[in-house]
């Protein structure tokens, strides 16, 4: 990792570029590639590297101004505090399974320095349907995807089965109605992915 100076965030009433040309920027997003979690490793974001890429992260299309996503950050001891809770709801669903696959989930946090959970939290608007504030908080995981690539960093946007179990949502403290729109796992790549076969964006012209 290369050393990153932060970037200067705009103040309220601040006149901002309607443009802003950087072939960099098409660069990385040119050859944006995830790392898989497996593949990181130390160092992770500072603190104020974190807090630098969760406020671009929320600096997204957000109709209505409602915020509607949240973040959980998991670093330290409580990845593997979350980790032992992976294991617990795995053994009381599937008792009697292999060791392995409880380690797998005892350890799946630890892959990476930091994980940020980014949850969807709708609020309900009559003007505002549901579907556009869970895009919203898709479009965050894309802007942490992409912004820790311009620190520096590996990231890589995972759901997996935990995302969907009541067990772990409860542990997580997720209210009624609050969904996770993803885990960012974020660290230093120990291993350079490659890029994978991808199909040709399908593209229509209406034309009345």
């Amino acid at each position: 990792m290369t050393d990153f100076a932060a970037p200067a965030f705009p103040v309220e009433g601040e006149p901002l570029e309607a443009a802003h040309t950087s072939p960099d920027t098409l660069t990385l997003q040119a050859r944006r590639r995830s790392t898989v979690a497996k593949n990181m490793g130390e160092p992770g974001p500072s603190p104020d590297q974190l807090k630098t890429l969760i406020n671009i992260g929320a600096r997204t299309p957000d109709h209505g101004k409602l915020f509607p996503w949240r973040f959980i950050v998991f670093e330290g001891e409580a990845r593997a505090k979350f980790g032992a809770i992976l294991e617990k709801v795995l053994r009381e669903a599937e008792p009697g399974g292999p060791e392995e696959r409880y380690e797998l989930e005892r350890n799946r946090f630890l892959r990476a320095p930091v994980v940020i959970g980014v949850v969807s939290d709708v609020t309900e608007n009559y003007k505002i349907p549901e579907w556009e504030q869970v895009l919203s908080a898709g479009a965050v995981c894309m802007n942490l995807l992409i912004a820790a690539r311009a620190m520096g960093f590996a990231a890589q946007w995972l759901t997996e089965w935990y995302a969907y179990d009541r067990r772990v949502k409860r542990a997580l403290g997720l209210e009624s109605g609050e969904r996770i729109a993803g885990f960012i796992y974020v660290g230093t790549a120990t291993e350079a992915p490659a890029e994978r076969k991808r199909k040709p964006p399908r593209v229509e012209r209406w034309e009345g």
